[in-house]
């Protein structure tokens, strides 16, 4: 708690500017939700058979993953690209369902006398909305709005993912770097906000409502106990690993899910035990921590990354020096580090194909020239590591038009190719490059470390299981960069799944 408190005193124009953000997001997105939705809503209490298709549209948005959906309207004009609009417009589409529903459900539970009296006395339609409709659902509306409004707070979070700022940028900085006093920095702060939200709106809704029924609190608070039980047992059901089962780990991109596949299919093809899968956990933290707690036995690490963003020690250029010291870094709590799969997955520079063929650039400082005309799109780890961007610029003279965009990695390939920023730091082994038409320019002063993919997994269960270890070993020196780029390549552009290709490829070494 004192670290976190020391990190909020240390950044506080930074933070500030986050909360400002994610205020503004909110807000915004908010208003141009109500300003759509009640008009939608009364027009639909007006045309009673265009009511159920509005909501089930709504309905059909709100399934749609936050990321799936920023995702979907980065290429769009007008209201995709990088940065704040992309992002209103998919927190706007989000906040429309609660309060079309409510609005709808407002007006039409009024009771059918009171606007049959508004009509005897000479009202127009117009007058009795405005004056007998709208007053009446007004607590429904804005419990409606308050739904939207928390929904909101917490979804602008993963806004940070195609740079439009907000609280969001913490979390996943703090994600990446395996830094949980940075996850807390923006954490608490958006939890705090959705439960001042929350709670300003409820006490409007209250103070609007012309009549309230006394309901038992007894119940509420009974069948919101029954609830989080079914909630705690279904987790705790899910949870559960199954006796015996190696359980096999990965992160939350492309490459991980068919290592982390490879691995699964390999144990059970040479020992024949039970592998349970959970991967796309998320990122280094989430696969660290899942490994020192025993929820998984295995998973592939890169071995810069566990140099720099586990251990936190810096960055060096030898390879077998950097996994001599990770694996004695690793021995020391338990767990085991196996030989290198085979290929260096390592920061990539990227430039778009045609752009890199219509310039000439081959290099890193061949993109330095032109740079100062471009627009740079940056991982959240890319940006804090040590051996990221800072250095990288250090390095190369590096300069841009103006500050680097900040976004989830697996969005800025597609950034780069719709031209929404012009240089962007990868994955060598991305599928996506060859899939897009990029193009990776030459490290020619070898800044990057080396990034070596390698399983770790736990002693004790290598220990218990010996024939496990023998299975892993099998893979060592077996994978190559250009077999992982073709791998890649078949999930992201062909849209093979990872476990067809990770079959495939061990057939082939068979």
């Amino acid at each position: 708690m004192t670290s976190l408190v020391r990190f909020w005193l240390t950044h506080q124009q930074e933070v500030a500017t986050l909360v400002a953000e994610h205020i503004l997001l909110v807000a915004i997105s908010t208003t141009i939700a109500v300003a759509i939705g009640v008009p939608l809503a009364i027009f639909a209490t007006r045309r009673p058979r265009l009511a159920a298709p509005l909501v089930a549209i709504a309905n059909v948005v709100q399934t749609v993953p936050s990321l799936a959906m920023f995702g979907f309207l980065l290429p769009v004009p007008l209201i995709g690209g990088v940065g704040a609009r992309a992002a209103l417009a998919v927190l706007t589409l989000y906040g429309l369902l609660p309060i079309v529903r409510s609005t709808i459900v407002g007006i039409t539970g009024i009771d059918p006398s009171i606007r049959l009296a508004g009509l005897a006395m000479g009202m127009t339609p117009r007058q009795l909305l405005r004056q007998i409709e709208l007053p009446l659902a007004l607590p429904s509306i804005v419990a409606g709005i308050r739904v939207a409004a928390v929904v909101g707070v917490g979804s602008a979070t993963i806004a940070a993912a195609i740079g439009a700022g907000g609280l969001g940028q913490y979390i996943y900085r703090g994600l990446s770097m395996v830094d949980s006093t940075v996850i807390l920095a923006g954490a608490i702060p958006a939890a705090l906000l959705a439960l001042i939200v929350d709670g300003s709106l409820l006490w409007l809704e209250r103070r609007l409502s012309a009549r309230r029924r006394v309901r038992s609190r007894r119940a509420v608070v009974a069948a919101a106990a029954s609830l989080m039980v079914v909630v705690l047992a279904g987790s705790a059901l899910w949870a559960t690993r199954s006796p015996g089962a190696i359980v096999v780990g990965s992160k939350n991109f492309t490459e991980q899910l068919i290592l982390g596949e490879i691995l699964a299919q390999a144990i059970e093809r040479e020992t024949g035990l039970p592998v349970q899968r959970r991967l796309n956990l998320g990122g280094t933290l989430i696969c660290d921590r899942a490994l020192i707690t025993g929820d998984i036995d295995v998973y592939v690490e890169y071995t810069g990354t566990a140099l720099t963003a586990i251990f936190h020690q810096p960055a060096a250029k030898d390879p077998k020096a950097v996994t001599d010291t990770v694996r004695d870094l690793y021995s020391r709590s338990g767990r085991t580090l196996l030989p290198p799969l085979g290929y260096d997955n390592t920061f990539a520079i990227l430039v778009r194909g045609d752009e890199a063929r219509a310039r000439g650039l081959r290099t890193i400082d061949d993109a330095a020239r032109v740079a100062p005309q471009w627009r740079a799109g940056f991982g959240y780890e890319f940006l804090e590591r040590p051996d990221g961007y800072a250095g990288l610029a250090k390095t190369y003279g590096l300069t841009f038009r103006s500050p680097p965009q900040v976004m989830d990695l697996s969005l800025s390939y597609r950034a780069l190719a719709s031209r929404q920023v012009d240089l962007i730091a990868g994955d060598a082994t991305a599928g996506l490059i060859k899939g897009l038409d990029l193009f990776q320019l030459e490290d020619n002063r070898r800044y990057f470390p080396p990034y070596d993919a390698v399983p770790v997994a736990r002693a004790e269960m290598l220990l218990r299981y010996p024939q496990v270890r023998k299975a892993l070993e099998g893979l060592a020196g077996r994978i190559t960069a250009d077999d992982m780029r073709e791998m890649n390549y078949a999930a992201d552009a062909l849209k093979q799944n990872p476990a067809d290709i990770a079959r495939a490829f061990l057939e082939r070494l068979h």
